[in-house]
C-alpha cells in the first residue's frame, strides 16, 4: 500500500516574478528596463509581474524563455503552482482562524492549564483542539457545551456546603473515563468479587506498596482501577463506572491514608456489585464521604463497612472489649489481619472517638 505524503503548506505562497527579480540582478548590464525592452512590454508592465500583481501567463512565459533561457513550461508551472499555494495558504488561514474560535470556546469549558501541566495538551492549536475532543469524546464544539451541561447533573448530588467547580468537575470524570478507555483488564465475573475483597483486606492488613498491588490484583480480576491528580475544587473520592466489558474504579487519592484509600476502594466495588451489575449505563461519583444522601450511597457504605470489617467480628469488639485503646485496637487487628488504621477509623466513626489521642499510623504505603 502507498504511504500517504504530507502536503506542506508554505508560510506565503510565491510568485514568480521573484524569478525574474533574481534573474535581473544575478545578470550584469541587465535591468528592469532593459528586460521589458526584450519582452516588448512597458516597464511598469514588468515591474507589476516581478511585484507579483500579475501573472505571468503563456504569451509572457514565452517571451522570458527567449530571453532569459528557462523553459516557458517552467514558468507556467511555477506561475500554477503559486496559484495553488496561494489557495492553501487562504484555505489554512481560514481553518486557523476557526480553530482560535473553536479554542476560546474550550478554554471556557476545559480546565487548559491542567491538562497542559500533564501532557496532554502541547500549545499546538490544532494538535490541543484533536485532544480535547478525544478527552471528552465529542465530534464539535457544541457537543462539548451539551456534554457540560448534561454532566453538572448527571454522576453527583452537590452540597451546597462543599465548593465544587463544575468545569473541573467536568475535566476530570470526562479524563477518567477517557484513561479509562485505553486501560486493558483481564475479564470480569461477579462471581469472584468475594475471592477478590478477601484479597484486598489481606493487602490493606500489610499495607506495603499498597497501591501499585492494589491496582494490579482490581486488574487480575477484571476491574480497572486509575488515579486521577485532582484538580481545585473537585472533593471526589471516587468514581465508578463501566468502560466496554469492564466495570472501572477511579480514585483521587486526597488523603493519604489507608483507612480512606480501603474504605473508598471497598465503596465503589459496593457500586459495581450492587448498582451496576444490572445496569451498565449509570455512574457514580462520590465526593466527601459526609454526602451519603441518597440510598445507594448508603448501600455502597454498608458493603465497604463489612467488606473491611465483618458484621460478627464488630460485633465482638462491641460486646467484649471495650474501652478501646490504642494497644486494645491494634491487638485487635493483628488478630482478625485487619489494618488497625482501618479499625481505628471504624471506632472513630462508629463511637465518635475523634478527640482520642493515638499512636497508630494511619499513612498509605
Amino acid at each position: 500500500m502507498a504511504t500517504k505524503k504530507t502536503t506542506l503548506i508554505p508560510a506565503q505562497a510565491t510568485h514568480p516574478g521573484v524569478l525574474i527579480k533574481d534573474e535581473i540582478d544575478a545578470t550584469p548590464d541587465l535591468s528592469q528596463r532593459t528586460l521589458a525592452k526584450e519582452l516588448g512590454v512597458l516597464p511598469s508592465f514588468l515591474n507589476e509581474i516581478i511585484k507579483g500583481k500579475r501573472p505571468v501567463t503563456a504569451d509572457i512565459a514565452i517571451l522570458l524563455e527567449k530571453a532569459l533561457g528557462i523553459s516557458a513550461d517552467y514558468w507556467m508551472k511555477f506561475q500554477s503552482q503559486y496559484e495553488i499555494d496561494k489557495a492553501r495558504v487562504k484555505q489554512k488561514n481560514i481553518k486557523r482562524l476557526r480553530n482560535i474560535e473553536i479554542w476560546s470556546i474550550i478554554k471556557e469549558y476545559v480546565p487548559v492549564r491542567y491538562f497542559k501541566k500533564h501532557n496532554y495538551l502541547v500549545d499546538e492549536l490544532e494538535a490541543d483542539i484533536k485532544a480535547v475532543k478525544e478527552i471528552y469524546d465529542i465530534e464539535t464544539v457544541d457537543d462539548l457545551v451539551t456534554s457540560f451541561s448534561k454532566d453538572k447533573v448527571a454522576y453527583y448530588r452537590k452540597s451546597e456546603k462543599l465548593k465544587v467547580d463544575d468545569k473541573n468537575m467536568f475535566a476530570w470524570s470526562s479524563l477518567a473515563q477517557y484513561e479509562a478507555k485505553k486501560q486493558k483488564a483481564n475479564t470480569f465475573n461477579f462471581d469472584n468479587l468475594i475471592q477478590l475483597r478477601i484479597n484486598l483486606n489481606n493487602l490493606f492488613y500489610e499495607n506495603s506498596n499498597t497501591i501499585n498491588r492494589v491496582q494490579a490484583l482490581m486488574n487480575q480480576f477484571g476491574i480497572k482501577m486509575l488515579l486521577i491528580d485532582k484538580l481545585e475544587k473537585t472533593p471526589i473520592d471516587g468514581f465508578s463506572f463501566w468502560s466496554n466489558r469492564n466495570p472501572v474504579i477511579a480514585l483521587t487519592l486526597r488523603h493519604n491514608r489507608i483507612d480512606n484509600f480501603a474504605f473508598t476502594v471497598m465503596h465503589e466495588i459496593g457500586h459495581i456489585d450492587l448498582h451496576l451489575r444490572n445496569d451498565r449505563n449509570r455512574k457514580f461519583m462520590d465526593l466527601t464521604k459526609k454526602q451519603n444522601i441518597n440510598k445507594c450511597e448508603r448501600e455502597a457504605d454498608n458493603y465497604a463497612q463489612e467488606s473491611l470489617i465483618p458484621t460478627n467480628i464488630w460485633q465482638d469488639i462491641l460486646e467484649n472489649h471495650l474501652p478501646l485503646n490504642d494497644d486494645k485496637i491494634i491487638s485487635l487487628g493483628n488478630e482478625y489481619r485487619i489494618n488497625s488504621a482501618i479499625l481505628l477509623g471504624r471506632v472513630c466513626y462508629e463511637m465518635n472517638y475523634y478527640a482520642m489521642k493515638t499512636i497508630i499510623d494511619k499513612k498509605l504505603k
